[in-house]
């Protein structure tokens, strides 16, 4: 069961729904994850692409995040996250959008300062989810995105982007990429 690591939901579980369509990140990586983006969270706009559990959108809340958007395309997944929200008391900061990320990219509204990108590892490198990001203005002008990925991939050029960190855990990898101006 996924549990909350930081920040004023610390120590709180989640539940994990079952199946084939859900991957929680590993606790180290998520832990380090949110080491890396500590000074960047208080007050942000964070986009959780591919949420699953939902569990980075809630670490993020849980660390200061002013808003944390969490798409999630499986309708029972997203029906979980919505009522983890409610348990856990933050339908202020966190809101559940219940479709498919590029369904979702075409009508959300940003700027986000942070956005978590997860996709099924066997899934190609979703360039067009990088492209439409940046085309609807959905990213502030010094936005991080992170992809989480298989570590074994090696991740092509991703046009209007350069990488900016690189983080491999056993088989995770976590690239850091900004917007080119």
């Amino acid at each position: 069961m996924p549990r909350i690591t930081g920040g004023q939901l610390g120590s709180r579980k989640l539940k994990s729904p079952k199946g084939p369509h859900v991957r929680p990140t590993p606790g180290r990586v998520k832990e380090s994850l949110f080491s890396i983006l500590m000074n960047r969270l208080e007050g942000a706009r964070f986009l959780d692409l591919f949420a699953g559990t939902g569990a980075i959108g809630f670490e993020a809340a849980s660390r200061g995040a002013a808003r944390v958007v969490s798409v999630e395309a499986q309708r029972e997944i997203a029906g979980a996250i919505a009522e983890a929200v409610q348990n856990l008391g933050v339908g202020d900061v966190v809101t559940v959008f219940p479709a498919p990320a590029e369904r979702a990219l075409y009508r959300l509204e940003g700027p986000f300062d942070i956005v978590y990108l997860d996709p099924p590892y066997a899934d190609p490198v979703p360039l067009q989810l990088f492209r439409l990001m940046r085309e609807r203005a959905l990213l502030a002008p010094d936005a991080l995105v992170v992809y989480e990925h298989a570590a074994k991939r090696i991740l092509p050029e991703i046009p209007g982007f350069r990488s900016v960190r690189e983080e491999v855990y056993g088989d995770v990898a976590l690239a850091f990429l900004a917007p080119e101006s």
